[in-house]
C-alpha cells in the first residue's frame, strides 16, 4: 500500500493549491480516502474524507466551504483543492487510507504573509 502526496507550496492567504494523491497497492475503490494534516505544534487532523464511490464527502469545520475533496478512481488518485487560504491552514498534509491504517510522507503547505 502506498500514497504519494504532491502539489504543497508557499502561498499567501486568499491563494488556492491543489494536492494531489497518488495511490497504489490496493483496490481504491473499496476505501474511504482521507486528507489530514498536521500544523507546527498540533495534532494531526481529518480535514476531509470521501467514500469509495466519490458521492459521500465530509470536512472538518475549519475547512468546510473553502476545501474541496475529490477522487478518480479510473486513476487511483485523489485531490485536495484548497480555496481561500487562511494563515492556520499551515500544515503537512498527508492523504490516506484509515481502514487500511497506511498514509504518505505529507507535502508541506504554508500559508504566508
Amino acid at each position: 500500500v502506498q500514497f504519494v502526496e504532491s502539489g504543497g507550496g508557499l502561498v499567501h492567504p486568499g491563494a488556492s493549491l491543489r494536492l494531489s494523491c497518488a495511490a497504489s497497492g490496493f483496490w481504491f475503490d473499496n476505501y474511504r480516502i482521507s486528507w489530514y494534516r498536521q500544523g507546527p505544534g498540533k495534532e494531526r487532523e481529518e480535514v476531509a474524507v470521501i467514500g469509495g464511490h466519490g458521492v459521500t464527502t465530509r470536512y472538518a469545520d475549519a475547512v468546510k466551504g473553502r476545501f474541496t475533496i475529490s477522487r478518480d478512481n479510473g486513476n487511483n488518485m485523489a485531490y485536495l483543492q484548497m480555496d481561500n487560504l487562511k494563515l492556520e491552514d499551515t500544515a503537512v498534509y498527508y492523504c490516506g487510507a484509515g481502514a487500511l491504517e497506511a498514509w504518505g510522507q505529507g507535502t508541506q503547505v504554508t500559508v504566508s504573509s
